[in-house]
């Protein structure tokens, strides 16, 4: 049950990041800088449900990220890891609702896709270890 929940964990993480940075692609009147980047590769078309992308895709996908991160604590006990883990998302969902109003808080965005993004490439290349046992932890 825990090597299931720490697979599911691994994918749905990087599955969560991926999927808030092409939500944020779709979205040229809200965040301009990605939205260019996003119509540079080829995907403009998602400018037409900007409305779905902001109100519902990046809030789901930054709960997931959340939720994933914090589960994946139960399988590997590493504090640091799953504090930073969570760290992005929670700034991606503070920056959508109560921030969104100031013109910074697209800063904040971006910082949070960014330390998303890096999240999961430091998971990929390297992977975590588990720090304790069922039984005892070292201190």
């Amino acid at each position: 049950m825990n090597n299931l929940l720490s697979l599911f964990a691994r994918i749905g993480d990087k599955t969560g990041s991926l999927g808030a940075v092409v939500s944020a692609m779709g979205c040229a009147m809200c965040f301009p800088a990605i939205a260019s980047l996003g119509a540079a590769v080829g995907m403009g078309f998602l400018s037409q449900w900007e409305g779905l992308f902001v109100n519902t895709l990046l809030p789901f996908f930054a709960w997931l990220t959340l939720v994933l991160n914090a589960l994946s604590w139960f399988s590997h006990k590493q504090w640091l890891r799953s504090l930073v883990g969570m760290t992005g998302p929670v700034l991606l969902l503070v920056s959508l609702y109560p921030l969104f109003q100031y013109g910074w808080s697209s800063y904040v965005t971006y910082s949070a896709l960014g330390l998303m993004v890096a999240v999961s490439l430091w998971d990929i290349f390297s992977p975590v270890n588990k720090q304790c046992d069922d039984e005892t932890c070292e201190v």
